[in-house]
Parts: C-alpha cells; sequence; structure tokens
C-alpha cells in the first residue's frame, strides 16, 4: 500500500536518496516496479533524518503527491544524513488524507514507517497517535511496547488480524530495523552502508530480496536476518 526506504551510512542528501535514483521514490510514486496491492502512491509523503547536533529526527510531511512538491525539490539537494527513512503513502480505503497519517511517525529517537494495511478494531485505541489511520495507530502501539520489541507485536498484530500486511520499517539514528509481514523487501549493502527498500532503486546486482515474515536488523556491523515464525 505505500514504499518506503531506510538508509545507514556514510552521509547521503536527501535527493540522491529519494528523488535522483532510476526508480527513486519519486517515481515509485507513481510507476512503482513491484507494488502488489495498489498502483500509485499519490497519498502523501514524508522523510525522517538525523543531524548531529540535533538530539530527535528532523521530518518534512506532506499530504500531497511527492511529484507535486518544489519546495522539498529545491532543498533536498543540500540536506545530508547519516540515517534517513523515507515513504511515499497509498492510503488504505476509507483512512484520512491528511499530513499527520503520511509516514514517518515518531516517538523519542525513533521513526516508522508501515507499509501495508491492518483492521483498526484490532489495535488499542492510543491517544498518542499522531492520525486516526490504521498506521499510525499501529506506531503508536509499536512505540508503546517499545520498538525493540517490534518482532513481538508483529506477531501478536497478525494473530488478531490474519489479514493483515506489517512491513515495518524502524530507525534510531543508529541501526535500522524492519519486518517482512505480506509484501516485499530488499537489501543494498555496499562499501558507504546499508539500504532497506520496498522495492529496489536501481539495478544495481547487489541487491537481495529479503524473504517475508522475517525481522531484519541493519548496523554498521552488518545485517542479521532472523525468522519471525518458527522454521519447520
Amino acid at each position: 500500500m505505500c514504499r518506503h526506504l531506510g538508509w545507514l551510512g556514510e552521509p547521503r542528501t536527501l535527493a540522491d536518496l529519494v528523488l535522483d535514483q532510476p526508480s527513486s521514490l519519486l517515481v515509485q510514486s507513481y510507476a512503482p516496479r513491484r507494488q502488489q496491492h495498489g498502483r500509485v502512491n499519490a497519498d502523501g509523503w514524508g522523510v525522517g533524518f538525523y543531524a548531529s547536533d540535533r538530539p530527535r529526527p528532523a521530518r518534512w510531511r506532506s499530504d500531497r503527491p511527492l511529484w507535486t512538491d518544489s519546495s522539498f525539490a529545491s532543498v533536498a539537494p543540500v540536506i545530508s544524513s547519516r540515517c534517513v527513512l523515507a515513504a511515499v503513502r497509498s492510503a488504505t480505503v476509507g483512512m484520512p488524507i491528511e499530513e499527520s497519517a503520511a509516514a514517518p511517525f515518531t516517538s523519542g529517537r525513533w521513526l516508522l514507517s508501515h507499509n501495508g494495511v491492518v483492521d483498526r478494531s484490532v489495535l488499542p485505541a492510543d491517544r498518542a497517535a499522531e492520525s486516526a489511520c490504521d498506521a499510525a495507530l499501529l506506531a503508536a502501539h509499536v512505540f508503546a511496547r517499545g520498538a525493540e520489541r517490534v518482532g513481538e507485536t508483529v506477531l501478536e498484530v497478525a494473530g488478531r488480524d490474519p489479514t493483515a500486511r506489517l512491513n515495518l520499517l524502524l530507525t534510531d539514528g543508529d541501526r535500522l530495523l524492519a519486518t517482512t509481514w505480506g509484501d516485499t523487501l530488499s537489501v543494498l549493502v555496499d562499501e558507504f552502508g546499508v539500504l532497506l527498500a520496498s522495492e529496489p532503486y536501481d539495478d544495481d546486482p547487489r541487491w537481495r530480496d529479503l524473504p517475508d515474515r522475517h525481522l531484519i536488523e541493519a548496523t554498521p556491523d552488518g545485517v542479521a536476518v532472523t525468522p519471525l515464525e518458527p522454521t519447520l
């Protein structure tokens, strides 16, 4: 229902990560290559990033299609960060189209994006949720239980809603956490850092598709991929 990416490594500009690649998030907002649910991601976008002189991440979000935002396009080439989380949104049917419903959501140093759908009735009401949309309620639930326990939370929510798609992407500025549950995720590791993305933004042969129903943790020391369910 959305596309997202997370970068951890040497500083890169927001334009390099979000706008300039052959199949960047900008392109994925109107012509995704691997999206299985929905055809475009025109219901908003958001970017969160970390600066060395700020204890918490900065965010830039909108309820408009990314391709319409000339202000972001003009500023993105001059903002660099070693850790970035960005997303373009295809809203779940019936969910509000508003800036506060666009990922990334935040709590303290954490940023979170949700690619998928979940029945809001299985999630507890939370006044800390930034929007009434399913992704914001899910983010508030993850934060309330502890972002480090995201794998447990996904299993719990999936048990309550077996049709849920729960691809989550989180960062605290020092690591990336992700879950694959019902949608695609790929990883690219090179000498400059690690990138997790719903789909590759270019045709670099080093991209690797990650298996479904797994927890991924990326740090400067490497990428760990752990099953979320017992293997037979």
